[in-house]
């Protein structure tokens, strides 16, 4: 093997002239230069592709035991290893940022999602630069690197068109491409896509055959062969983390079909069928125990019989999604294969992120965003059932029941968000690498964290750990590289302590023991009094003849028990845990969580063009009476289409005009629409259009009456009867002037939702004292400097 001639613990890696005879004509015969070489990384270095499922518990796929079909993971499995106690952090946006950082999730600031950031180290959303991304490592060392998917890692104050950008993939993330979305989640149909740091449309409608994860593959597909075109030498980095499997569960009809009257006995019959089959396959020990159902999580024949056809058709979406997504993986893996260099590259395929997702309610949800509005009673089961066909499909955004989250878990105790146990916090995954691991088809028992993937690659690829990045000294990496388990299965565990915390649930492993404490239910978003932490109640597994923890310990072995809890304390503090926060709607305000906002004060302008806004960008309307100004110019034909609009199909508002008339949609949950309109058309001209709505106060979600203005003169009222108090949605905008992903209502499409005259500018007030119904355009600058 060559020499590796940099030294690569300080990145970038300093440029060193060559000392020698420096000549006066360059055709002396006495000039030499050493020739110019692309950085590269030391010989031998794989490719790396790391796939990132979302949502996945262990006990969904085929690989794992599980009823979803996951072909393109079993023939990895079948020539690589299966790991079969690998862990993620129990949520999604804390499992990237540790993946990607080689760091415990509070140790970049990521103790749970972006939203819910507070100002406090250990969840602030914001990764420190003493922790530089993996990516940025692999790309200052000579990797082309490229991430195709989710990226929920941005602070929501940065997460605007404007920036700043420090946190996103392809600026202060290390990948050089970057195309998918920003946030928790999208809508797989209609996305809100960013091509680097650029808004860009989906290329095609769901009426012609659009799916995001299809695209997100042809993009990453694409990318690998134009890398390998160009720099045959130079090895890539790609991550891949499609949105499936979280909600929506958007998959064609068609793979959702395939599942037809499979889940029709329900998930208790199921999770038994998944762990007789995991047994069979050997992916669990032989003695291990199938964990019982806990009373918070209703038994199948307690479901209503009606409802019970739409319960089996949610499974069948599901099950859809996930092979839908694996099929497409499949694709990138045969391009990677067709380019000769697959048995060189190291793939990493973590089916999850996190355990399968019980946000969806007891019932299920047809729009998961009424659970997250505290507004799931809307959703009743005879709703639900008549919705069942539409499930799946664009007019849907729509998630499973909890029962079906626990039965995808087997065989451990509860979901996602419950770092404390293992249903929330161990994920099947597999890694492939011929040239690197000579076993084909086997299982790896060690302990092992995502935090471990970092320090795996860089060891793989001959790389040192950083010292120093882009001048800033880094603190050690936190996890511990899993290269020795690939040729030696029975060797000892590296990685033998981790705590694990959300939300108030935790846990702690500590040599084969764990000790765990469940503090709140995910699926609980309203109501309900969480205990001290105190008054938690812990629980003792041992490991190493307990693989499922389903034999608790806590009282023949009081002291371990003390030890282990005693641990986590020392542990919590050691990485940001504390203070321990399980506060809920306090985190969600700004104010309250002690995180900044983009927008401050009690008006806010826009101008035409404007879009792509998301919610954290925009002032909050919600739960109080506001006001939309808008200063137009109308066409001797008329107005038609959006002034301004937020959120979409699922929910939202809208400023519009229809046929020349203002008019005012509130959009609840796409479950109610309530309309205000105009009794006349907005005259030709230079005109003010105003919406005031006054909210009727009392609590959330609370209606109110609307009125509606020409230039001061009121031309129209109505009432909305409720509202959205909390979100409109995860993934939907704010646009001025048209109306991007879906629309708030089905009076215009996207394609007819630019409004056909002028408009100058829009502003949102806020409160119920705002009543200067026209403002005189030669004072309007004067009003907005001294609001400033």
């Amino acid at each position: 093997m060559a020499v590796d001639r940099h030294a690569r613990t300080m990145l970038p890696i300093p440029d060193r002239p060559t000392p020698g005879l420096t000549t006066y004509d360059a055709k002396d015969p006495d000039t030499r230069f050493p020739p110019i070489e692309p950085l590269l990384p030391p010989d031998g270095a794989p490719n790396v592709l790391i796939v990132l499922l979302d949502d996945i518990g262990f006990g969904a796929s085929s690989t794992f035991g599980g009823p979803c079909r996951t072909p393109t993971a079993d023939r990895l499995a079948a020539g690589g290893l299966r790991y079969n106690r690998f862990h993620t952090t129990a949520l999604c946006a804390p499992t990237r940022a540790a993946l990607l950082s080689g760091r415990n999730h509070h140790s970049v600031g990521m103790g749970s999602i972006t939203e819910t950031a507070t100002s406090a180290p250990g969840n602030s959303s914001m990764r420190p630069n003493t922790k530089a991304p993996l990516a940025m490592t692999l790309k200052l060392n000579g990797y082309s690197t490229a991430q195709f998917g989710k990226c929920h890692e941005v602070p929501v104050w940065q997460a605007s068109p404007m920036g700043p950008f420090d946190a996103w993939p392809s600026v202060g993330g290390g990948f050089e491409t970057f195309y998918g979305f920003i946030g928790g989640e999208n809508n797989q149909w209609d996305p809100a896509l960013y091509e680097g740091t650029t808004p860009v449309e989906p290329p095609a409608t769901p009426e012609q055959g659009y799916h995001l994860t299809e695209d997100l593959a042809d993009r990453a597909v694409n990318w690998v062969r134009q890398q390998k075109a160009l720099m045959p030498d130079k090895p890539f980095f790609v991550y891949f983390a499609p949105g499936a499997t979280h909600a929506p569960h958007h998959v064609p009809k068609e793979w959702a079909d395939r599942y037809a009257g499979q889940f029709d006995d329900g998930w208790d019959v199921q999770r038994e069928r998944t762990f007789a089959r995991q047994k069979e396959l050997g992916v669990i020990p032989a003695d291990a125990d199938l964990t019982s159902r806990h009373a918070e999580i209703p038994a199948w024949q307690d479901m209503p019989d009606e409802l019970k056809p739409a319960l089996a058709r949610q499974m069948e979406v599901y099950a859809g999604f996930l092979e839908h997504v694996d099929h497409h993986v499949g694709r990138l893996i045969d391009a990677i294969e067709d380019l000769g260099v697959l048995d060189n590259t190291i793939v990493y395929y973590m089916i999850g992120d996190n355990g399968a997702s019980a946000e969806g309610t007891l019932n299920g949800a047809f729009n998961e965003m009424a659970n997250f509005n505290g507004m799931a009673a809307l959703e009743t089961p005879e709703f639900m059932v008549s919705k069942m066909d539409e499930l799946g499909s664009p007019s849907s955004y729509n998630h499973y029941a909890v029962g079906w989250a626990w039965a995808m878990n087997a065989p451990f105790q509860w979901t996602k968000q419950v770092a404390s146990h293992w249903g929330g916090t161990r994920n099947g995954t597999i890694v492939h690498w011929p040239h690197g691991i000579a076993e084909r088809g086997g299982l790896r028992t060690q302990f092992t964290h995502v935090i471990d993937v970092a320090p795996t690659i860089l060891e793989a690829a001959g790389l040192p750990e950083p010292t120093m990045v882009n001048g800033v000294q880094q603190s050690p990496i936190e996890g511990t590289s899993m290269l020795f388990t690939f040729n030696h299965s029975d060797a000892p565990e590296g990685h033998d302590l981790q705590y694990f915390e959300m939300f108030g649930n935790r846990g702690i492993y500590h040599r084969g023991w764990s000790a765990v404490t469940k503090h709140r239910t995910p699926w609980v978003m309203t109501g309900g009094a969480l205990p001290a932490f105190d008054d938690d109640v812990w629980e003792l597994y041992d490991g190493s003849s307990d693989y499922s923890q389903a034999h608790n310990l806590a009282a023949a072995e009081p002291e371990m028990l003390a030890k282990l809890q005693r641990l986590w304390l020392i542990e919590a503090t050691k990485y940001n845990v504390l203070p321990i926060d399980d506060r809920g709607a306090e985190r969600f305000e700004p104010s309250m969580a002690g995180r900044p906002t983009l927008i401050h004060g009690k008006s806010q302008q826009f101008f035409p063009g404007m879009g792509r806004l998301s919610e954290s960008s925009v002032l909050s309307i919600k739960n109080k009476s506001f006001s939309v100004t808008a200063d137009v110019v109308v066409p001797d034909s008329g107005a038609d289409g959006v002034i301004i609009a937020q959120g979409g199909r699922f929910g939202g508002w809208t400023v519009y005009a229809k046929r020349g008339k203002a008019k005012f949609i509130y959009n609840v949950l796409g479950i109610q629409e309530f309309a205000t309109e105009a009794d006349l058309p907005i005259p030709a001209g230079n005109h003010q259009v105003r919406m005031e709505f006054a909210y009727d106060g009392g609590g959330l979600a609370k209606g109110g009456d609307v009125t509606l203005y020409y230039d001061g003169t009121a031309v129209g009222t109505g009432r909305v009867e409720a509202t959205q108090p909390m979100i409109f949605s995860a993934d939907e905008t704010t646009d001025i002037g048209y109306e991007s992903g879906t629309t708030v209502t089905p009076d215009y499409t996207p394609a007819t939702s630019r409004f056909t005259g002028k408009i100058n500018w829009v502003q949102i007030d806020l409160g119920d004292d705002n009543h200067d119904h026209y403002i005189d355009p030669e004072e309007r600058l004067r009003i907005a400097m001294a609001r400033q």
